[in-house]
């Protein structure tokens, strides 16, 4: 039997990846803390909750794709959050960037109540989320990744299980944090050159031509030479993902003194408003400023 998909949290990402489930002729229920931003979908055929546990009652998997563990845990444990009430059965796959440690904390509760529940965070921004083309890091048991396996795929170029519950919110953390250290050492190295005599545009085109490139890097040069594009990442969402990845660093007992740098920078940057949703790779303009 066709399964009932349910998405909670249609934000910049969320907004485009809920589509592709009614694009691929499954019944859509969709709740977001904004209402106005369910429009598009209810458009598209797509029924609107009026809370979470609605979004239970009428799905068998239910995706989110929420800012942070604090709007997590409210979605999924409020008074009418999604694990309030009668779920047994259910699969519930979260795709929030959060800690571990919220991760099998829901994980447990969840299963408590005779349901399943994946971690799956995705990287990739808005472009590939709505072509379907995202990588997703899957923390959870074997067959609850079998049957979730189709689903992911209508999402993603490709699934990686990383593990037990918990594993796969670890594995985006591992992801993320080499990035944006690379960011700001990309900053240190214009500011370097630049004290010299060097321009920009030049700089840019040695380092991406060089062993020092990234594959992203070339993609990102018009943004940091100044060109507006549509920003894919912002400078806030990377000091909430750098906050994660330092607590799970201390709950672990790990120094990590590097990434802790970089928190301090990209923290310092946001206190000015112009940065804070700027691009990500834009702490350059910061570094110059300083």
């Amino acid at each position: 039997m066709r399964k009932n998909i349910g998405f909670v949290g249609l934000g910049k990402m969320g907004s485009v990846m809920a589509p592709l489930f009614i694009e691929a002729g499954y019944k859509l229920t969709v709740f977001n803390r904004s209402p106005e931003k369910t429009e598009a979908v209810r458009r598209m055929g797509a029924m609107v909750a009026e809370t979470p546990s609605e979004v239970s009652e009428n799905s068998d998997l239910i995706f989110t794709m929420l800012s942070d563990d604090v709007a997590v845990e409210e979605i999924f444990r409020s008074e009418n959050g999604l694990i309030n009430g009668n779920v047994k059965d259910r699969l519930f796959i979260d795709m929030s960037t959060i800690k571990p440690e919220t991760t099998i904390r829901i994980a447990r509760e969840i299963q408590e109540k005779s349901a399943s529940f994946i971690d799956a965070p995705v990287s990739g921004t808005v472009a590939p989320a709505a072509k379907g083309e995202l990588l997703i890091f899957c923390g959870g048991d074997n067959q609850d990744i079998i049957k979730a396996k189709p689903y992911l795929d209508i999402l993603a170029r490709r699934v990686i299980h990383a593990g037990s519950n918990g594993s796969g919110s670890l594995l985006k953390l591992v992801v993320n944090l080499p990035l944006a250290i690379y960011w700001q050492a990309i900053a240190e190295s214009i500011l370097l050159g630049k004290s010299g005599g060097l321009s920009d545009d030049m700089m840019l085109d040695a380092i991406a031509d060089s062993s020092a490139a990234l594959a992203v890097l070339k993609m990102k040069i018009p943004i940091m030479l100044g060109e507006d594009m549509p920003v894919a990442f912002d400078m806030k969402s990377m000091v909430k993902d750098l906050s994660v990845i330092l607590k799970t660093a201390k709950e672990m007992g790990i120094d990590i003194p590097t990434t802790q740098s970089s928190f301090q920078v990209y923290s310092e940057a946001i206190k000015e408003k112009r940065f804070m949703h700027e691009d990500a790779v834009k702490i350059i303009d910061y570094m110059k400023g300083k």
